[in-house]
C-alpha cells in the first residue's frame, strides 16, 4: 500500500519526535511491504519565520493533499509577542478548520509499567484504564453566538449552545465506527435532563444505534461521567460527547494516565485523511538537548495507521515495541523511575527500532 503523508514538524523539541515517528513508520513499511512517501509542510512558528503566516494556503494545500498529516506541536516563548492572527496557535486552529476536522480522538491508556504515575489508587489502575474520547470539535458553546451588552443597568453575557442533527450523526457515526475497532462499547455522555441539545443527542444517537447492533450502547450524565472516570475508568471503551463536555473530559482522562509524554490524539472529518498529533506542547525548555519522551508522536503514528489507513496489524506491532521497551525498563527523563535506566529521545527511537 502506498500513502503520501505530509510532516509538520513543529517547533522548539517537536522536529526531534517527529523525526523519530518517521523512523518507526519507515521500519514498519519495510516490513509490511508499504511505501510511504512524505511531503514537508509548514505550520505555527517555523511557517511563521518562514513565510510570515502561520499556516500559508500553500501549506494548507500540501496537508488537503496528503492521506493524512502527522504533526509535532507548535508555539514557543519566540513567538509569543505576535498578534493573534499571527500567533503559532492560530495555524492550528485553520488547518483544523481548513481540513474539515470535526472529530478530536483522544485515548487514555495506562502502561502497566507506568502504573505508579497515575493519581488513581492502585486498585482502581489494577483494573485498567484504557479508552478513547471522541470529542465533537467545531459545534457547541465554542462556535455559538457569544455576547455580552447592558440589560437594566448592568452587563449581561450570553453564549448559545446549539447542534444540528447532521453534526450529531457525523460525530456519532464515528464514535459507532471506533467502538467497532476497539472492545465495541459506546457511551453517549451529555445533559439531556437539562439541555435540549443533549436531548437531540440522544434522539441522533439511538437512530444510529439501529445501525449498529454489535455496539454495546449506553448513556450517562456528564456529572457522572466525570465522577466515574475516576471511579471506575475500567468500564469504558469509547465515549462520544459534544465539545464543551469533550474538552474537559478529555483532559481529566489524560491526567489519569499519569504522563502526558504517552499520550497521543487524532482529528478527523468526513474522509479518512486525518490530523495526528501528541497532545503535549513544544517543549522550548528542553529543545535540542534529545531529552524530549517521543513515544506520544510515535503513538500518533500508531493511531494513524489505525483509523486512516486501516493498518491494525501494523499498528499493533508497534504498541507491541513500546510495551517490550517499557518492560525492559527504558524511560525518558520525563517517565524515569528508580530503578530503570534513563534514556535520550534517539535512544527511545532506537529502541523501539528493535523491537519492530
Amino acid at each position: 500500500m502506498e500513502k503520501n503523508i505530509a510532516l509538520i514538524y513543529g517547533d522548539c523539541a517537536s522536529p526531534e519526535i517527529v523525526t523519530q515517528a518517521v523512523r518507526v513508520l519507515d521500519k514498519i513499511a519495510e516490513k509490511h511491504g508499504h511505501t510511504f512517501t512524505y511531503t514537508r509542510a509548514w505550520m505555527g512558528g517555523e511557517a511563521i519565520d518562514k513565510f510570515g503566516d502561520p499556516l500559508p494556503q500553500s501549506e494548507l494545500d500540501k496537508c488537503l493533499a496528503s492521506d493524512s498529516v502527522l504533526l509535532g506541536a507548535v508555539g514557543g516563548p519566540k513567538w509569543e509577542g505576535m498578534p493573534g492572527d499571527k500567533r503559532p496557535e492560530k495555524g492550528l486552529l485553520r488547518l483544523r478548520a481548513g481540513m474539515g476536522l470535526y472529530s478530536n480522538n483522544r485515548p487514555a491508556k495506562i502502561w502497566p509499567q507506568l502504573a505508579d504515575a497515575s493519581p488513581l489508587k492502585k486498585e482502581i489502575v489494577d483494573k485498567g484504564i484504557d479508552f478513547i474520547v471522541v470529542r465533537e470539535l467545531i459545534g457547541g458553546v465554542y462556535f455559538g453566538e457569544h455576547k455580552t451588552e447592558t440589560e437594566n443597568g448592568e452587563e449581561k453575557a450570553t453564549d448559545v449552545m446549539s447542534y444540528s442533527e447532521h453534526e450529531i450523526e457525523r460525530i456519532g457515526r464515528i464514535g459507532f465506527e471506533t467502538a467497532m475497532k476497539r472492545r465495541k462499547r459506546l457511551t453517549c455522555v451529555d445533559k439531556a435532563n437539562v439541555l435540549d441539545t443533549s436531548r437531540l443527542w440522544r434522539k441522533v444517537m439511538h437512530r444510529l444505534q439501529a445501525e449498529y447492533p454489535d455496539v454495546e450502547y449506553r448513556e450517562m450524565f456528564v456529572d457522572n461521567a466525570a465522577m466515574q472516570i475516576c471511579k471506575d475508568p475500567s468500564q469504558f471503551d469509547v465515549i462520544v460527547t459534544e465539545n464543551m463536555f469533550g474538552d474537559i473530559l478529555s483532559d481529566e482522562a489524560s491526567e489519569i494516565t499519569g504522563s502526558i509524554g504517552m499520550v497521543p490524539s487524532s482529528s478527523l472529518g468526513a474522509g479518512s485523511c486525518g490530523l495526528y498529533e501528541p497532545i503535549h506542547g513544544s517543549a522550548p525548555d528542553i529543545a535540542g538537548q534529545d531529552i524530549v519522551n517521543p513515544i506520544a508522536c510515535i503513538l500518533s503514528a500508531v493511531m494513524m495507521l489505525r483509523y486512516s489507513f486501516g493498518m491494525a496489524a501494523e499498528a499493533d506491532e508497534i504498541e507491541a515495541a513500546v510495551n517490550t521497551v517499557l518492560d525492559k525498563g527504558l524511560r525518558t527523563a520525563d517517565i524515569w523511575q528508580p530503578g530503570c535506566e534513563k534514556i535520550g529521545c534517539s535512544a527511545m527511537g532506537d529502541a523501539i527500532l528493535a523491537e519492530l
